[in-house]
């Protein structure tokens, strides 16, 4: 697996414990945010390399700052 790869499936592996901890479902969290749920699902497998622009909008459903997306992925 490359660098980029294991980054990818640790951050979706955060946004998933996020997630969870607001007790939202994929496609609530893909509503408040105006995503698709798939596109949610295939971030959380580290499948997508979401834009800037999505992780905005993702940390906005979730109320968090962006900076809180990437806390502990190192």
């Amino acid at each position: 697996m490359q660098s980029h790869e294991i980054v990818l499936a640790r951050f979706g592996q955060r946004l998933r414990e996020l997630r969870l901890r607001k007790n939202l479902s994929q496609e609530a969290l893909a509503e408040l945010a105006q995503l698709d749920r798939t596109y949610i699902s295939g971030i959380e497998r580290g499948k997508r390399n979401p834009s800037l622009r999505n992780l905005i909008s993702i940390a906005n459903a979730l109320e968090i700052s962006l900076a809180s997306l990437f806390e502990d992925i190192g």
